[in-house]
């Protein structure tokens, strides 16, 4: 019981932090049902933009402003070569991807960067003298609920819609109209503006950015989903969304609990991929049927 009760407050913390790189690839794979890999390297860009902004002298806010462009950029990028070039969305999306780790390293000026010398967001809280977790979770927490809750309106307006049935049935809603191309790109953007704030604000609270950080992250927030998935059998928009915040919160405790049994951290991502595997494997070899990763709109 003590050990849970040490792992809960940096799991809901990290949780809700890493929650935002879960609900920006529901925006990608789910709705837009868009295999998209830039993932990897605008969760690295938020944080290499916001760490170099405030170690330039400008206020943490506007550093992560300036990372959440820069992520809407970057998703804007791989939606560009996809419809306008018509390159593959998983080429468009590993090329991008590839592109942006020198981008970072360009942006940082080297390979890593600290901020625990720097005035960063969270400076005030720490200030305070309380327990960090006191102040740091409930403001994570405002950030992702309040942001899932905004997703959630814009998805139910006529725009939202039209992106949603982009990626459910895109022939059809091409023939009543609306541009797909335009949904598709605007929505990448969207989904890595979302993943690049989760950058931006991992690294002020960490106390560092690294070119490196974004390793995996795909495969990270997957796993979130799917347990989210799991958990509440999502159906609708809200569902989903709320499943992503939920999912990553138990990720996080799970990987909490494997460094706490002695799993090694560079065994983290094998431990990743082996669970997703899992369950997305599992339930094609028990129904006897050829499993596939659903990637159908909502």
């Amino acid at each position: 019981m003590e050990s849970i009760l040490r792992i809960l407050p940096i799991s809901l913390e990290q949780g809700f932090a890493y929650s935002l790189v879960a609900i920006g690839i529901v925006i990608s794979f789910r709705i837009l049902s868009f295999p998209d890999l830039t993932v990897d390297g605008s969760f690295p860009l938020g944080a290499a933009v916001a760490a170099r902004m405030i170690v330039a002298g400008y206020p943490p806010i506007v550093g992560v402003i300036v990372a959440v462009l820069a992520g809407f950029l970057a998703g804007y990028a791989t939606g560009f070569l996809n419809t306008r070039l018509k390159i593959n969305s998983l080429l468009a999306g590993i090329l991008i991807m590839t592109i942006l780790y020198s981008v970072n390293l360009r942006i940082m000026g080297r390979s890593n960067v600290q901020l625990l010398t720097y005035h960063t967001l969270f400076s005030p809280m720490e200030d305070l003298g309380f327990s960090r977790f006191y102040l740091v979770i409930p403001f994570f927490f405002i950030v992702a609920y309040g942001l899932k809750v905004l997703l959630d309106l814009f998805l139910h307006t006529d725009m939202g819609m039209a992106m949603r049935a982009t990626g459910d049935n895109e022939q059809m809603i091409r023939a009543l109209g609306v541009n797909t191309d335009r949904m598709t790109v605007f929505g990448l953007g969207l989904s890595n503006a979302f993943i690049a704030l989760s950058g931006a604000l991992v690294a002020q609270d960490q106390g560092f950015a690294d070119v490196g950080m974004g390793i995996g992250t795909i495969v990270a927030g997957l796993a979130a989903i799917i347990i989210g998935e799991t958990l509440i059998r999502a159906k609708t928009v809200r569902a989903f969304t709320l499943a992503a915040v939920i999912g990553a919160i138990i990720y996080k405790m799970i990987i909490s609990i494997g460094l706490r049994i002695g799993l090694a951290p560079t065994d983290l991502k094998m431990a990743t991929g082996i669970m997703v595997v899992l369950a997305l494997g599992l339930p094609a070899l028990k129904k006897g049927k050829e499993g596939k990763l659903h990637l159908r709109g909502i």
